[in-house]
């Protein structure tokens, strides 16, 4: 593990003759030297993780070299309050990246590499560039001036004279180019880390001694093993827990197998979130691997999940770090919050999309984590979830992690993908997949037949069911649940059930009701549930993943065959009775377009085969997922050809896992502490805290809308960052169905009245 050298209390006034890299108000200056010479030694000790030791080296040592120029020297004294005449100094610029870069990329016999060390150097700022507009950059006059200034007033005194010998990797021809354009990621990685820790070691002490690794990843193995040796004595006798054992057990049997890339596909209900983990750690253990990485595609399966890691690592708080956006303040700590920065703890958790668009970044900020992936086990739970438009270099980046960076890879699911070379056809000459997929769990262990506990009713033919006659049927069953396609279709259909049951106590749920509303209902299902009380419900397809609610009898919309699977997951999940049933029926609506629409066509072609497919056997999602990947643009936005072209911007650009162009967010009227928080906002400005508070009472609007909304005053700017919903217009958001957009606009009489008194 890299240690930190702290800075000097104070530097010698005289040593302000010197070249600095940093200088504060007090006078304390930071050597230019010290800064290269730690930044090096750091980055050295990154990339030897993944090979590049000398490259990160070379990386750190000349990152800086412009800020020996008589422009910066003279700028970083004046702007902190101290006099300076810089001999000769005529340059303007205050540019003193690229320096480095250029010298990295016209040192004798680098060839490829000083080009690569040039990427990073020049980026470690303003970001990684697309290859044209560095070698622009580079070439650019008054750069070179900049570093012919910087030689000759002292940056000859950090010039390693030693040649690094070639890259360390040996890609296969097919890689090479994307393989470099991902080991200078990580390069780019180590090199910003070390500037950053160095840096803020200079300036504030106490945030560095705040860096503290958390517990050993042996210490973790141990509390999980005793946690669930404990939780096994206690469990009853039952065939699930019988499982759920004998899957722990498959777990910890197939840690001890090499490096790569594996499978972990569990029915739902059989106890994955531990297993994974507690392959994880065993793995990682038995390798020497550094972290384990858990992905997971929704923040209330992070939640879920991670308080459950929490429970069982209870005696040691910095053990889980929790990275994204909806994490409640309240949980943060000072700790947790510098970890996140470079994800330097033994369990990280995140989102899929916080893992992916970092991997696929250009920004310092958000590569500065990437260099912890090497040598870690990432596992990706609920892995069918992954977008087929960017199937290609997700595939592919987790290909090269787990041959070059020394990465172990563990696809988490029920409903297995098909991920494996050969299943998926060729794309763009490249056969895309892994050459090898090692399940975890054996066949022997019979999950799937052991754990059926639901049984599938298919339409009888390709007839549309009208609303009305599933809602004369829900009004039918006291206890039931029905997933529909999209948001209006959850309200229309509630309110049918309302004029067949004569009342409203059908409970709904949409994306059009804020997270802490959804919470709410939740709970209330859960605690109607824990009284063994029956409670209908209508709901989009918000509950199909993470969500433990468990129903007799669940109704669901014929969409992809994932999103079915995921449906019978919330029935009979406890097995409390012999078998549940899964109705599907064909809804008057179609799902959203693209991929959930080819998914639908997908399950409608495996229907009209000779038998419907089983939902309980994984074959049946490998025919499903090659024939889905096969109607799909696996590289919607050109990302594999922008990353052999060495187009780091442009790729940074393209990769986005949810295109969110068309919504935006609106502050919405639900519950009273919600009025408290636009107040202090409004009062005292934005800050972290705030805003991670009002995400919990925000949803997304189409972003015309919400334009509409601000022009003609039914909706307001605060602080300049974020849009609430005006106060005479809070009837538009309903305490069951949440945000009515056809009321959006009508204001609520009862605000209009003033009182004369």
């Amino acid at each position: 593990m890299c240690d930190m050298n702290l800075p000097m209390e104070g530097v010698p006034p005289e040593a302000l003759s010197e070249p600095l890299a940093h200088l504060d108000s007090a006078g304390r200056g930071h050597l230019l030297i010290e800064h290269l010479r730690e930044v090096a030694r750091l980055a050295r000790c990154f990339g030897e993780r993944f090979g590049a030791g000398d490259a990160a080296h070379l990386a750190g040592l000349w990152h800086d070299l412009g800020k020996y120029g008589g422009h910066f020297q003279k700028l970083i004294r004046e702007e902190n309050g101290f006099t300076a005449h810089i001999e000769g100094e005529t340059a303007s610029e205050r540019d003193h990246s690229t320096a480095g870069a250029i010298h990295a990329a016209h040192k004798a016999g680098f060839g490829t590499l000083g080009k690569l060390i040039a990427f990073a150097i020049a980026g470690h700022h303003a970001g990684l560039a697309d290859d044209a507009d560095l070698v622009e950059r580079l070439q650019r006059e008054s750069k070179q001036r900049l570093y012919t200034d910087s030689l000759a007033r002292g940056a000859r005194a950090v010039l390693d004279v030693s040649k690094p010998g070639p890259l360390s990797i040996r890609p296969s021809p097919e890689d090479a180019r994307r393989l470099t354009e991902m080991w200078t990621r990580f390069v780019f990685s180590a090199l910003c880390d070390a500037d950053f820790l160095d840096t803020e070691s200079f300036f504030d002490r106490s945030r560095s001694e705040l860096r503290q690794p958390g517990p050993s990843l042996e210490i973790m193995e141990q509390q999980l093993s005793a946690n669930l040796d404990r939780l096994q004595a206690a469990a009853k006798d039952t065939e699930v827990n019988r499982v759920r054992a004998e899957m722990r057990a498959a777990c910890l049997t197939g840690a001890s197998q090499p490096t790569g890339v594996f499978s972990l596909t569990v029915p739902t209900g059989g106890g994955k979130t531990l297993a994974a983990l507690a392959f994880g750690l065993r793995h990682a253990m038995v390798h020497g691997l550094d972290r384990i990485v858990i992905a997971i595609p929704y923040t209330s399966i992070i939640e879920q999940s991670a308080s459950v890691y929490r429970e069982v690592f209870k005696d040691y708080p910095d053990a889980v770090l929790e990275h994204h956006s909806a994490l409640d303040p309240l949980r943060e700590t000072p700790r947790s919050r510098l970890a996140s920065e470079n994800w330097d703890a033994p369990v990280v958790v995140t989102t899929t999309v916080q893992l992916f668009e970092s991997l696929f970044a250009n920004r310092p900020a958000a590569c500065r984590k990437l260099h912890r992936l090497a040598r870690s086990v990432i596992i990706l739970d609920e892995a069918q979830t992954l977008p087929p438009s960017l199937l290609l270099p997700i595939l592919d980046g987790l290909s090269l992690l787990t041959r070059y960076f020394g990465t172990t890879v563990v696809f988490s699911t029920a409903t297995q993908p098909a991920f494996q070379k050969g299943l998926l056809d060729p794309y763009d000459g490249q056969r895309p997949g892994f050459e090898r997929i090692t399940e975890i769990v054996p066949s022997s262990i019979r999950a799937f037949a052991r754990l059926r506990r639901v049984e599938t009713r298919w339409p009888q033919d390709t007839t549309p069911t009208p609303y009305p006659t599933i809602a004369a049927e829900l009004a039918n069953e006291p206890d039931v649940l029905c997933i529909v396609h999209g948001r209006k279709d959850a309200r229309e259909l509630c309110q049918e059930v309302d004029r067949v049951t004569g009342d409203s106590t059908t409970l709904h749920l949409s994306a059009l009701m804020c997270p802490q509303h959804r919470s709410a209902v939740l709970g209330d299902i859960k605690a109607r549930k824990a009284r063994c009380e029956p409670v209908r419900v209508v709901s989009t397809q918000l509950v199909e993943a993470g969500v433990d609610l468990d129903f007799p009898v669940v109704y669901r919309a014929l969409g992809g065959l994932d999103s079915l699977a995921q449906a019978a997951g919330r029935c009979n999940r406890e097995g409390r009775i012999s078998r549940g049933e899964l109705r599907v029926f064909i809804a008057p609506t179609r799902p959203p377009r693209g991929v959930p629409q080819r998914a639908l066509e997908v399950t409608q072609s495996l229907l009209r085969g000779p038998a419907p497919p089983d939902l309980y056997a994984p074959e049946s999602f490998t025919r499903y997922f090659q024939r889905l990947y096969g109607n799909c643009n696996l590289d919607e936005k050109g990302i594999q050809q922008a990353r052999s072209n060495w187009n780091f911007r442009s790729v940074a650009e393209g990769f986005r896992m949810i295109e969110d162009d068309w919504s935006a967010p609106i502050v919405v009227p639900y519950g009273k502490q919600v009025g408290e928080l636009l107040r202090e906002l409004e009062k005292m400005g934005p800050s972290r805290e705030r805003l991670r508070r009002l995400q919990g009472y925000t949803i997304a609007v189409p972003r015309k809308e919400r334009e509409r909304w601000l022009a003609n005053g039914t909706a307001r700017s605060i602080g300049d960052t974020v849009v609430a919903l005006e106060a005479p217009y809070h009837a538009a958001y309903d305490a069951r169905f949440g945000l009515l957009l056809d009321r959006v606009g009508v204001a609520d009489a009862a605000s209009l009245i003033v009182d004369d008194a």
